[in-house]
């Protein structure tokens, strides 16, 4: 049970291409943002479209995944938590970000 405390599954396409970081550890991270679209039909009867937009973060082998294999468009799934940081911008006022933090990667769609 307690691995569904913090969890979250997405399906969805890159917005943008990745950004990149190599860390002085040798480490990499890959930030970039996921569209997940929501289909629902409105009070005339017509399709509507609902589109969310997550910013994710992956350390490690999901980075170079995402560096190899997911560019602007590509649909993949992700599999991570909920993070939550704070930073102060430079006019001090406070910030908060939440990201989804992604353990796996699942790369969908056509080539």
């Amino acid at each position: 049970m307690s691995s569904i405390k913090n969890h979250v599954q997405l399906i969805g396409n890159v917005g943008q291409e990745p950004t990149i970081t190599n860390l002085e550890s040798g480490k990499k991270v890959a930030r970039f943002s996921l569209a997940t679209n929501e289909y629902y039909k409105d009070s005339k009867g017509e399709k509507q479209t609902e589109t969310n937009w997550h910013t994710i973060v992956a350390w490690g082998k999901a980075a170079e995944i995402i560096e190899k294999y997911a560019g602007k468009g590509k649909e993949i799934g992700v599999v991570g938590k909920l993070k939550t940081r704070t930073y102060t911008t430079d006019d001090g006022n406070q910030r908060y970000v939440t990201e989804v933090e992604a353990n796996e990667i699942l790369l969908l769609g056509s080539k």
